[in-house]
């Protein structure tokens, strides 16, 4: 699907603070008040980069607050597998980098990825824009309140392997988490939820925000977990396979 055919008409919606839940409310405070250097090591260069947007989507399900994910389908390029949040490239049409453009993206592409309805999204914040070197994505992440919902699920196989919703209490079990060692020797935060791993620049955002937001909480940050093949197997597991990597079934320190 492109974002011409079908895709929802009107200008990206402006940020609403106002009427939010009041478990959002630190959420917004922190997304309002945070540094890019506070959430990252990886920040924008001053020139060049893909101008990007992700949306970190908030809603409440039949399991409390939650945060709705996909997961990239397994033929993909890059990231194969992988739990992100819905997002992409600003396409010209979105509008400027450096003004509305992310979050008319972040809807965007959430709605060509998951179907869900822009016209329910209240967009009330975004953070500061972030970079992933390896893909030289400069990325936006634009916080949403899902307050009217509407069915969600993979509208391209080709590109979205599944689509589905982690409540922030799985998030902030201090028994999901852990420090996940990537091959190039650098450590970033990880959650095993929902059957799947959660890591990358999606977990990293996740952890700031939570931090931030003061609804963290304590939990053993010396718990390190490679990125093994028995953790990369995790992503078609379960929640069971998911706790035993994290309690010693994968290579850890």
């Amino acid at each position: 699907m492109t974002a011409r055919e079908g895709a929802p008409s009107g200008a990206a919606p402006r940020i609403e603070r106002d009427g939010l839940p009041s478990w959002l409310l630190p959420v917004r405070a922190a997304a309002e008040q945070v540094l890019p250097e506070q959430l990252s090591r990886f920040l924008p260069p001053a020139e060049g980069g893909r101008a990007s947007a992700v949306l970190m989507l908030f809603g409440e399900g039949p399991d409390g607050p939650d945060l709705l994910l996909i997961e990239r389908a397994r033929s993909l390029r890059s990231h194969a597998g992988q739990p992100s949040f819905p997002g992409g490239a600003l396409d010209p049409e979105d509008g400027d980098p450096d003004g509305p453009g992310p979050v008319a993206a972040a809807l965007r592409e959430a709605w060509e990825e998951t179907g869900l309805d822009p016209a329910g999204v209240q967009v009330f914040a975004t953070l500061p824009a972030l970079y992933i070197p390896v893909s030289r994505f400069v990325v936006t992440p634009v916080l949403g309140w899902w307050r009217q919902e509407t069915p969600v699920r993979p509208v391209d196989l080709g590109e979205t392997g599944a689509v589905f919703r982690v409540p922030l209490a799985e998030l902030t079990d201090p028994a999901n988490r852990a420090r996940l060692r990537h091959p190039s020797g650098h450590l970033g935060p990880a959650f095993a939820v929902g059957g799947r791993l959660v890591w990358g620049f999606t977990a990293g955002v996740i952890d700031r925000v939570l931090h931030y937001s003061g609804l963290e909480l304590p939990w053993d940050t010396t718990r390190i977990v490679d990125l093994s093949d028995e953790a990369l197997a995790l992503v078609q597991g379960d929640r069971d396979r998911s706790r035993a990597l994290l309690g010693g079934d994968a290579r850890t320190t």
